[in-house]
């Protein structure tokens, strides 16, 4: 089933050093724009990550440092890529858990000013996992009756993923054919930030939802320990957390 668009929507993968959102790097970027009259244009960039790409990343997807010594750095392409991006729905498979935020991060360390939250996301794997609970490769051949060649390559499986999508559209009909659809019902839960650690509950409201606080509303918690947000600001938490949290935080003080 051809998407039903109304704007163009960006399908991406990537390859990185490793699965930790806060600390790993892109050494690959793979990303098929698909426009409401059907065109379709497709990029693939090679990153240097400016660390050591550990064995047994490179050993998934194929990508050693070797390869990528004279590719260009993230902070070289950040801006191209968010011009691309820039105006467009996202999509891809398991990309609301980890693409989304490690691109996020990517974009806070190249000081590049792009509002990912103002993006619709359509993430196939949840879609998947509702209707089916398997991989990628399996819901390629589930949907597609094709073998996925080249798993783990950025560019075979954000290929694959945008034919599951439209298979996915075929298969169920209580899928509408809509990118805000989508984006809701392959969300599992409404994220203040992309790691999760901030939630929006059904009033609307940001709370906390991990540690000591989880459930309490943020604002209640910055009133009630202040220290809270220096010790976040201090930790091991992405910088979309902190930039998240001190958003709100200027915003209580302004309304003050």
């Amino acid at each position: 089933m051809k998407l039903n668009l109304e704007k163009p929507i960006v399908f991406f993968d990537l390859e990185t050093t490793g699965t930790n959102i806060n600390s790993d790097r892109i050494v690959e970027i793979c990303y098929l724009k698909v426009y409401p009259n059907g065109n379709e244009e497709a990029k693939n960039l090679r990153i240097n990550p400016e660390m050591h790409i550990p064995e047994e990343a490179s050993a998934i997807h194929g990508i050693y440092d070797a390869d990528v010594v004279d590719c260009p750095t993230f902070k070289k392409v950040a801006r191209e890529i968010a011009n691309e991006i820039e105006g467009c729905d996202l999509a891809g498979f398991n990309s609301n858990r980890f693409d989304i935020p490690v691109l996020a991060e990517e974009f806070l360390r190249a000081d590049v000013d792009i509002d990912l939250s103002r993006h619709k996301f359509v993430d196939v794997q949840v879609i998947f996992h509702k209707m089916e609970q398997r991989t990628l490769s399996a819901a390629y051949k589930f949907y597609c009756g094709k073998n996925l060649e080249d798993a783990h390559t950025a560019a075979a499986d954000t290929q694959a993923t945008y034919e599951v999508l439209k298979a996915q559209l075929d298969r169920y009909p209580e899928l509408q054919n809509n990118i805000a659809f989508l984006s809701d019902y392959s969300s599992f839960s409404k994220n203040v930030d992309f790691a999760g650690r901030m939630v929006y509950d059904d009033n609307g409201v940001e709370v906390f939802n991990f540690g000591k606080y989880k459930g309490m509303t943020v604002v209640e918690v910055l009133r009630r320990d202040p220290g809270y947000y220096s010790w976040i600001l201090n930790s091991d938490f992405t910088l979309n957390t902190k930039a998240m949290l001190t958003k709100i935080r200027l915003r209580e003080l302004t309304n003050r």
